[in-house]
């Protein structure tokens, strides 16, 4: 039932709200994360990016099927930003799923049997003080503190991006999603398409992500934060060729 997992349909959902935190990472940090067939998608041949995005999602179903059948999930997924030549010489740019998490055990059930993204639950506790939302959880020891403010927002201090235009660039998602299976030396390519994407800066007041300080990254920085607000969103069904 393997080939279940390689996104055999095209899956449709609507993006309510996606908190994107882009770290840069020099770029020899990340290299041992990703698999041979993938190269790190880099800023200035120096830094490489993992990216953390929060997305609230509803009516997430197969393509096609009528909205009141979807569902309504909070995902997690931690990415690293990077390009993958096709057989056809094709360069394309994508991420590369390290961690997935939800808040719905219906979510890990049909996600771990659709996909290779190894989906585990947790909780997630949402909450506003004065002018701060609040994004935490305990079981995964993260918490997010977002300022909403209408003053103009600054790239973060210690950013190795000069604008927000660059930093853009970075803020995901990208075009496709790549999965590799090392036993068969195969790769599955994954097509985002979306609508009315228009990710706008926000200012984040603090951060903390245990799977991050877990992974022991040296010199990581916080590089953009941006969030994206009701986007129409699919996956096309998922594509294999052989690599090498």
């Amino acid at each position: 039932m393997e080939f279940l997992k390689n996104h055999p349909f095209a899956v449709e959902a609507f993006f309510n709200n996606s908190l994107v935190l882009t770290f840069a990472v020099p770029k020899e940090q990340l290299q041992n994360l990703i698999p041979e067939c993938l190269e790190l998608d880099t800023f200035q041949n120096k830094w490489a990016f993992i990216a953390v995005a929060m997305v609230q999602t509803s009516e997430l179903r197969p393509k096609g099927f009528p909205k009141f059948l979807g569902n309504k999930f909070f995902l997690i997924g931690y990415r690293i930003f990077v390009r993958y030549t096709n057989n056809s010489g094709k360069r394309l740019r994508g991420l590369y799923i390290i961690k997935s998490e939800t808040d719905k055990k219906k979510m890990k059930f049909f996600g771990n049997i659709f996909t290779h993204y190894n989906y585990t639950t947790t909780d997630i506790q949402h909450a506003t003080k004065s002018s701060l939302k609040i994004i935490r959880s305990e079981k995964s020891k993260f918490q997010i503190m977002v300022e909403q403010t209408k003053d103009k927002i600054q790239i973060p201090e210690s950013s190795p991006f000069s604008d927000w235009k660059d930093a853009r660039k970075f803020s995901g998602p990208l075009p496709y999603t790549f999965t590799y299976n090392n036993n068969h030396k195969t790769i599955l390519i994954i097509e985002g398409v979306r609508q009315n994407w228009k990710p706008e800066p926000v200012n984040i007041q603090s951060y903390s992500f245990d799977f991050l300080d877990n992974l022991r990254l040296k010199n990581i920085i916080l590089a953009s934060s941006f969030e994206i607000r009701n986007v129409p969103y699919y996956w096309k069904k998922g594509k294999i060729e052989k690599w090498n």
